[in-house]
C-alpha cells in the first residue's frame, strides 16, 4: 500500500453488490458505505493512473520528459494513489523520467510513482534479466509487471510451454518481492483467457498469489468484454483469492471501459486503472475523469476526497500538455457538460438546478453554461445578463424595460443565426448585443475604414508557379477613439484628435488587422496590453457556393492578468470582413470588461 495517500472505503453485498438508498452510512468525511453483510471487512478502492505510459500509446500523442514530470506533479496534487511513470528498461526517455522524477518531484509525489515492465524473459534467470533489474533500480516503491494470461498468447505469441509462462510469473514476482517492492501483476487478456480456458488462466493467478503478489490486475486488453461478463469473472476470482487485492484495467473498444470498470468495483475490484480523459491505444483506456466522480458522487466512495473539485482543471491541463483539443462533450469536465440551450431547459435549471443537471458542476470544478441560439428563449438571455453583472435577478424580474430589451436581443439572435451566425461559443458577442440595446451605451471606439494588402516577396518569374518566398500582409486601420482627456469627442464629425491611423504587417491578413487594431487603440487604452488572441477558427457555411461561400469566423481571446477568456463571432462572404467583425467585438468586449471605457447613462438599468 502507498503510504500517506487518502483511500476510499466501500463495502458491498457478497452476492450482488446492490446498494439500497436507505442502507448508506458515513464512515469518513464525505464517504458513504454500501450495505454489507455483518462481519464483512471494509476494503479500499484506489485510483491507478497510467496516462504517462499506456496513455501515451495513443495515436498522435508524444510527451517530453518535462511534459510527463508536469503531469505527474498534477496527478499527485489531485490525490491519485498510483502514478505509472513508464517503462524504465524500454527507452531512454523513460530512463530519464525516473532519474529526474526521483530528484525533482516532491518526496510525497515520488512515493506514488510506479515503474512498469514485464516478467523475466523466457528461459532466463531473473538475476540475469536486465529489464527486471532496471525496474528495481528505478527506485520506485511499487512495480507493475505484465504477464500473459490467455493460453492463445502463451502458445502462439510468446511461444513458450505453458509451465514456463507460469514459472516466469512466479519467479518474477518473487524476485521483485525480495527486492522490497509492492508488486502488481497486469494479467494481459485476462477476460479473453478466462472465457477460452478458465483453468489455465486461474493457474496464472495461482502462480502469482503463491509468490505473494500484492495486486492481481485483471485486464480487458482487447476491450471486448461486457459488464455482466466482468461481474461474473471478477466475482469468481475474488472468491478464489479473497485475501488478494484485485485491480481492473479496461480498454474502450466497445465504449464500455467506464461501465466495465464501475462494474468491477461493485463486484470486488480494489484498484482501478485508467487514464486522464481516457486516452490510450486504439480507442483508449478507461476514463478516470468519469470513473472517479461517479465512484465518489454516485457510489458513495471517496476516491480523491476534496481534490475532486480539481477534476476539470486536471483534465484540461493534461490535454494542454499533450497539445490536444479538449473534448467539449466530455462527461463532468467538458465545456458542454453542463451547457443548456433550449429555452425551457434554461428556465427550469435557473429555478431548480437539479431539474436538468445530475450534479452541481462546482463539485468537479466545472460550471453551468447557458447557450444562446435560435432555440433559445428569453431565459437564456436573462441568464447571460445576470452572469455578466449588468443586472441582478431582482432587477430583471421587476423591470419591463429589461424584458423588452431581452426580447429585442432574442429576435436579433434568431435573425442573425439564419444568416450563418452561431452564438453558442461566442459569449462576448452576445454580451455586446445586450449592451447595444441600452440607450446610453457608447462603444469605446469606432472603425472608420481599413485596407489590407498582400504581396509575395519572392515570386517565381512569370508568376506561373507558387512563390518560393514568404507572403506578407499589410493592414491600414483607421479608428476614432476618445482623446486621453475627453470622451466627449467620440462621435464628433470632422477634424478629430481622436482619429488614429495605423499600419501593421503580419503573417496573413487577419494577423495584420489584429496588430493594426492593437496599435491604433493601445495609446488610449493601455489595458489592452494584457489582451491576447488565443485561437482562430474558420468554417465554410455553404460549400456548394465555392468561392462565393459564406464564412463564419470564431476568435478566442484571453486577458493574462485575470486568465479570463472570451470568444466572438463574425460572418460574411468575405473572410477578411468576417474576421474584422469578430476582432472588433473581441477588443470592444475587452475594453468594456477590463478597461472601463464604455459610457452608459444612469437610466439604462431601469
Amino acid at each position: 500500500m502507498v503510504a500517506s495517500v487518502p483511500t476510499s472505503t466501500v463495502t458491498t453485498h457478497g452476492v450482488n453488490g446492490d446498494v439500497g438508498k436507505g442502507d448508506r452510512q458515513a464512515t469518513s468525511p464525505g464517504a458513504l458505505v454500501m450495505d454489507q453483510p455483518e462481519g464483512e471487512v471494509l476494503r479500499t478502492v484506489e485510483m491507478y493512473d497510467t496516462t504517462l505510459r499506456d496513455g501515451t500509446q495513443m495515436e498522435g500523442i508524444s510527451a517530453s520528459v518535462l511534459d510527463k514530470l508536469k503531469i505527474a506533479l498534477q496527478l499527485h496534487h489531485f490525490g491519485m494513489h498510483y502514478i505509472e511513470g513508464g517503462w524504465p528498461g524500454s527507452n531512454p526517455k523513460d530512463v530519464e523520467f525516473f532519474e529526474r522524477a526521483r530528484k525533482e518531484l516532491p518526496a510525497e509525489a515520488w512515493e506514488r510513482v510506479v515503474a512498469f515492465g514485464s516478467t523475466r524473459r523466457k528461459f532466463k534467470a531473473c538475476a540475469e534479466d536486465k529489464q527486471l533489474e532496471s525496474l528495481i533500480s528505478a527506485g520506485t516503491g511499487c512495480v507493475t509487471i505484465v504477464a500473459k494470461a490467455w493460453d492463445l498468447h502463451v502458445d502462439h505469441i510468446l511461444e513458450v510451454p505453458r509451465e514456463e509462462n507460469l514459472a516466469m510469473v512466479r519467479e518474477s514476482v518473487e524476485h521483485l518481492k525480495m527486492a522490497g517492492k509492492e508488486v502488481m501483476l497486469d494479467l494481459e487478456h485476462f477476460f479473453d483467457g478466462w472465457k477460452a480456458n478458465r483453468e489455465y488462466t486461474m493457474q496464472v493467478c495461482e502462480a502469482a498469489v503463491g509468490a505473494k503478489v500484492d495486486v492481481l490486475v485483471l485486464c480487458d486488453t482487447n476491450g471486448g468484454s461486457l459488464p455482466w461478463e466482468i461481474d461474473e469473472i471478477v466475482r469468481d476470482v475474488k472468491a478464489a483469492y479473497p485475501g488478494t487485492r484485485l485491480g481492473i484495467h479496461c480498454h474502450n473498444d466497445q465504449g464500455l471501459a467506464v461501465a466495465n470498470s464501475l462494474q468491477a468495483v461493485r463486484s470486488g475490484a480494489d484498484v482501478v486503472q485508467g487514464t486522464v480523459n481516457g486516452i490510450g491505444e486504439r480507442t483508449g483506456n478507461a476514463n478516470l475523469m468519469t470513473i472517479i466522480p461517479t465512484l465518489q458522487l454516485k457510489m458513495g466512495m471517496t476516491g480523491v476526497g476534496e481534490h475532486l473539485t480539481n477534476l476539470t482543471a486536471l483534465s484540461r491541463f493534461t490535454d494542454e500538455q499533450f497539445n490536444m483539443a479538449h473534448t467539449s462533450g466530455a462527461p463532468f469536465t467538458g465545456i458542454s457538460a453542463f451547457a443548456h440551450k433550449g429555452g425551457i431547459h434554461v428556465s427550469a435549471v435557473n429555478k431548480i438546478p437539479d431539474s436538468y443537471q445530475h450534479i452541481d458542476p462546482a463539485q468537479v470544478g466545472n460550471m453551468k453554461r447557458v447557450l444562446v441560439s435560435e432555440l433559445s428563449g428569453q431565459s437564456n438571455i436573462l441568464s447571460k445578463v445576470e452572469d455578466s453583472g449588468m443586472a441582478s435577478k431582482t432587477e430583471l424580474k421587476a423591470s419591463k424595460v429589461w424584458r423588452e430589451r431581452m426580447g429585442q436581443v432574442l429576435k436579433t439572435v434568431k435573425r442573425l443565426e439564419t444568416e450563418g451566425y452561431s452564438y453558442e461559443g461566442a459569449d462576448a458577442s452576445v454580451n455586446l448585443l445586450v449592451r447595444r440595446t441600452m440607450s446610453g451605451y457608447v462603444p469605446p471606439f469606432k472603425l472608420l475604414d481599413y485596407l489590407v494588402q498582400i504581396w509575395d516577396s519572392d515570386r517565381t518569374p512569370g508568376g506561373l508557379e507558387f512563390p518560393s518566398g514568404p507572403t506578407t500582409a499589410r493592414a491600414t486601420v483607421k479608428v476614432r477613439v476618445p482623446s486621453m482627456d475627453s470622451e466627449a469627442e467620440l462621435g464628433i464629425e470632422g477634424e478629430n484628435p481622436g482619429v488614429r491611423l495605423e499600419v501593421a504587417e503580419g503573417n496573413g491578413p487577419v494577423d495584420a488587422l489584429a496588430k493594426g487594431l492593437f496599435r491604433a487603440l493601445l495609446p488610449t487604452f493601455p489595458s489592452l496590453q494584457s489582451v491576447k488572441l488565443s485561437d482562430y477558427k474558420v468554417r465554410i457555411l455553404d460549400q456548394e457556393s465555392a468561392t462565393q461561400a459564406k464564412t463564419r469566423v470564431l476568435i478566442e481571446f484571453y486577458e493574462k492578468s485575470s486568465d479570463v477568456g472570451w470568444s466572438t463571432v463574425g460572418v460574411n462572404t468575405n473572410i477578411i470582413s468576417a474576421s474584422m467583425s469578430a476582432l472588433m467585438d473581441g477588443f470592444e468586449y475587452a475594453l468594456v470588461e477590463f478597461g472601463q471605457s464604455c459610457s452608459i447613462d444612469a437610466g439604462t438599468r431601469s
